[in-house]
């Protein structure tokens, strides 16, 4: 009886063999493909993700599939990978490669694997002018020799009778270039996105660091960027009106040595993309400290212009000398420089308490019997002065402003939207967007429309709906603003934990022809924080 139980139970071992080979089970889910323009590309050690979910492959796809020149050398521990003038140095156990001479991050460096060196692919791809796209569900990384992916064929349908023709939908332009608006918020306030803080008073390296930004979001699919030029008062340029941003070399009023504004336009243009000037246009501080602010500065050379409010100091509305500097400086850049177009955010009066009592009995020349509507009738004198005398010099600038993504609740004013935010453009921003898109005053409106399609108190897609009806007719062009900052933040909610909501919503946009492009808000929150893959999300949508 014994015997039989043995016999039978290694009979079941044997036959469970081929179900419990977990090595080869995991082998097979876990292969990477690599392809190179559509074809695949042989490695003899497979490519696997190590724990920081870098891809790694052999030296011999560099080598053989990349056409690149490869050296190693065993006493340093280092890969020089050369290819068309690129020189890249990459050594084990370094958290930095050198890239023509200049040190640049890295997640994962050089690694031994089965007795062979072994690299990160996207890394070294991209820095060789490679577009790399990773395709999670496939388990295939695809790269590009091209600057964009290229385009699928559309088979040709046969016509069939029986079926009416349906009209082809508008496309999308950006002023001027035939192109749908896929742009993106680079912000310099606080070296949020450029230039670090690490780069203060080294030129060289600040320019690197904009020309890598630039190829990373080309390599994407962005074609414009709307970069901060005017982050608190002051200027990321050499003016005449304003003082140097501090953040370009850690103290405010301080000559970083070259002409940042003229090396960020020259790099955009060269990559066909556009460039448009960003202004905050009434802050002038970022916090009540001004110790530190030049003499320049607005707040120590016009104090009867500014008000304290909201620990930060802001350009005051109400008086039209004030509102007029802040023109002649945005003209200043429309003068001398090749922009794209003048962007404002939302920065008008501050949603908090605002004393300006003194400055409405002052300055009320028209009678406005309320302080709301006189502030808002501020705002809109500024805005129609200054589409007006941006067009008056160059005609062909393009000038829009994105607000506060809700103008009024309907709880407010029956036209307004099916929202319930605490806060409104028109209400408590004092911004008359309404008025503007009706009167022509701006070319389009960036609504930033920063909540989910399943956030109630302020759906996107209800917003996007009532934003469509606004601009329909008028000619004025409507960008939506989109929080790609939310996506992976660990303070949002579960739907913001996916790159899809961001896809979700640009396909929503898609239902609209008026509807002629988005603004992301901001560079590295796609760039290098990347959550969820982002990037790849993006690439995929705006390219396939």
């Amino acid at each position: 009886m014994k015997r039989k139980s043995w016999i039978i139970g290694l009979l079941l071992i044997v036959l469970m063999m081929p179900f419990v080979q977990p090595g080869a089970a995991h082998s097979a889910a876990a292969s990477i493909t690599l392809e190179l323009d559509g074809s695949t590309l042989a490695s003899e050690v497979p490519p696997y993700l190590n724990a920081k979910n870098v891809t790694m492959v052999p030296l011999g796809v560099i080598s053989k599939g990349l056409k690149a020149g490869v050296q190693w050398n065993q006493s340093t521990k280092t890969v020089t990978v050369t290819k068309g003038g690129d020189e890249l140095k990459l050594t084990s156990g370094k958290s930095s490669a050198q890239v023509n001479g200049t040190s640049v991050a890295l997640d994962s460096s050089v690694l031994i694997r089965q007795g062979r060196v072994m690299v990160p692919i996207r890394f070294v791809a991209e820095q060789l002018g490679l577009q790399v796209v990773w395709n999670k569900a496939e388990q295939l990384i695809s790269l590009y020799t091209l600057a964009e992916v290229p385009d699928v064929t559309t088979p040709v349908t046969p016509s069939v009778p029986t079926v009416p023709n349906v009209p082809s939908p508008t496309v999308p332009t950006i002023p001027g270039t035939g192109k749908a608006m896929k742009g993106v918020w680079i912000s310099t306030v606080f070296n949020l996105d450029w230039p670090s803080s690490s780069s203060a008073g080294k030129a060289d390296k600040q320019k690197q660091e904009y020309t890598a930004l630039l190829d990373k979001l080309q390599a994407i699919g962005f074609n414009a960027v709307f970069v901060q030029v005017r982050p608190s008062g002051d200027s990321l340029y050499p003016s005449a009106l304003v003082p140097w941003s501090k953040v370009l070399s850690g103290t405010q009023g301080k000559d970083p040595g070259y002409d940042p504004l003229a090396f960020m336009i020259e790099e955009t243009h060269k990559r066909g993309m556009q460039f448009h000037a960003w202004f905050n246009p009434f802050r002038a501080t970022t916090d009540g400290n001004t110790a530190q602010l030049a003499s320049s500065h607005i707040v120590k050379a016009h104090p009867e212009w500014v008000v304290q409010a909201d620990n930060k100091y802001y350009i005051n509305p109400g008086i039209p000398e004030a509102r007029q500097s802040i023109i002649d400086t945005v003209l200043e850049v429309v003068k001398g420089y090749d922009i794209d177009g003048v962007h404002l955010d939302d920065y008008f009066y501050p949603s908090s308490s605002f004393p300006d009592d003194s400055t409405y009995k002052a300055y009320n020349a028209k009678g406005i019997a309320s302080v709301a509507d006189w502030r808002r009738d501020n705002i809109n004198d500024f805005v129609q002065q200054l589409g007006a005398q941006i067009h008056a010099v160059k005609p062909a600038v393009s000038y829009g402003i994105s607000p506060f993504g809700v103008w009024r609740n309907s709880s407010k004013d029956s036209t307004g939207s099916d929202t319930k935010a605490g806060v409104s453009a028109y209400d408590d921003m004092y911004a008359d967007v309404r008025t503007w898109i009706q009167q022509g005053w701006i070319d389009y409106v960036a609504p930033q429309i920063y909540w989910s399609l399943s956030f109630n108190t302020a759906r996107y897609d209800k917003l996007v709906d009532w934003w469509v009806n606004e601009v329909k007719g008028t000619g004025v062009k409507l960008y939506i603003g989109q929080a790609a900052y939310k996506v992976g933040a660990a303070d949002q909610s579960a739907e913001w934990q996916s790159g899809q909501q961001i896809i979700n919503q640009l396909k929503y946009n898609e239902t609209y022809s008026e509807v002629q492009g988005s603004i992301m808000f901001r560079a590295n929150d796609i760039t290098v924080r990347n959550p969820g893959d982002l990037t790849s999300l993006l690439t995929f949508y705006f390219k396939s």
